[in-house]
């Protein structure tokens, strides 16, 4: 099994501010993160802190904050908290040979810096082969993702995604489960913030529940999944509960 990052120290000596994210619950309690499966899920509600989490991790191991693989140097907009400044990498004893940071916020300009460096480039085309033969601007956002699972990631790596399922549907996550495991095979690591159960439901996946520490917590046991079962096995019943005047 290999863990290229073996874990997060959040370094209380380093922070200078009391307000976000450190005002945020999860990272009044957080001291260390380990790390003890390729696969690990960040779970929580919208605002819990987790996609701040995977953000600071990303950057603190060396990634571009707009995302991408770490020799990307662009940047749009500073929209990247603090976090990562008081965050030390605990790094495992090989480095990646790939890696990347998806960032779903900044996506459309992660695709216009990879358009600019295929122009500056000798030869575009070869270069947009990992990117799926054309720029992901030509592709939907849910084929632009894909085409970096199925040709940029190229497996030993380091990949950091937050809520990639955004631009993906159910049978497109099916797809991504399985590249994700064909990369695992070849010696990569995932850390994912998500919120689909299909793709939590990895096998031997990590699972942490976000909230006001970071909890352990099996699959069948996530409110995720739990909300999920219930809706889809009697979605007029809980249809009558939810528009109940």
């Amino acid at each position: 099994m290999t863990l290229f990052l073996r874990g997060v120290r959040l370094e209380r000596e380093r922070i200078h501010s009391t307000g976000y994210p450190y005002s945020l619950p999860i990272f009044q309690t957080l001291d260390e993160l380990t790390f003890h499966h390729p696969v690990t899920f960040l779970v929580g509600e919208n605002g819990s802190g987790k996609s701040t989490l995977i953000e600071g991790m990303a950057v603190a191991a060396g990634f571009n904050p707009e995302g991408g693989a770490p020799s990307f140097q662009f940047e749009t907009e500073s929209t990247h908290s603090s976090l990562f400044e008081a965050l030390r990498p605990i790094r495992g004893p090989y480095r990646p040979k790939d890696g990347f940071f998806l960032r779903a916020e900044t996506a459309y300009q992660l695709s216009s810096y990879v358009d600019e460096m295929a122009k500056s480039g000798r030869d575009p085309e070869r270069f947009y082969e990992s990117y799926g033969g054309r720029s992901l601007h030509e592709q939907s956002h849910g084929e632009a993702f894909l085409s970096l699972m199925l040709h940029r990631f190229r497996g030993e790596g380091l990949y950091i995604l937050d809520e990639p399922e955004a631009a993906l549907s159910p049978m497109r996550q099916l797809t991504m489960l399985a590249r994700m495991h064909e990369l695992v095979q070849s010696g990569s690591q995932f850390i994912i913030a998500s919120h689909s159960p299909i793709l939590m439901s990895y096998p031997g996946a990590m699972i942490l529940q976000v909230e006001t520490g970071l909890t352990p917590t099996a699959f069948d046991d996530l409110e995720h999944v739990k909300v999920m079962r219930d809706y889809l096995d009697a979605p007029e019943r809980m249809q009558r509960i939810l528009f109940e005047e």
